[in-house]
């Protein structure tokens, strides 16, 4: 997130109305509702992460044990099984 200047941005009008509120301080303006995305979706991390987990339960299925998980990818216990859990309630859905 980068810092932008009111005075630049912003109609003289408009300013000074949010001056009555705000001076010399930084203010958050979010995007509205139907712009956002959801995380990590413009950096592609969900597809990663998503393809992870699948990997995981695919593993685990396949007589991979919770432990040789853990290891090989850097996650504790109840991570794993946390995805294991997650993965096999939307298969049966």
């Amino acid at each position: 997130m980068s810092y932008v200047n009111g005075k630049d941005v912003l109609p003289p009008g408009l300013l000074e109305e949010l001056q009555g509120y705000i001076q010399g301080e930084l203010l958050y303006i979010p995007k509205k509702t139907e712009q956002r995305v959801k995380w990590g979706e413009n950096s592609g991390s969900w597809q990663e992460i998503a393809s992870r987990n699948e990997e995981i339960f695919c593993s685990h299925s396949s007589g991979c044990s919770v432990n040789e998980l853990q290891e090989k990818y850097h996650l504790s216990e109840e991570s794993i099984r946390k995805i294991i859990s997650k993965m096999r309630l939307a298969l049966n859905r």
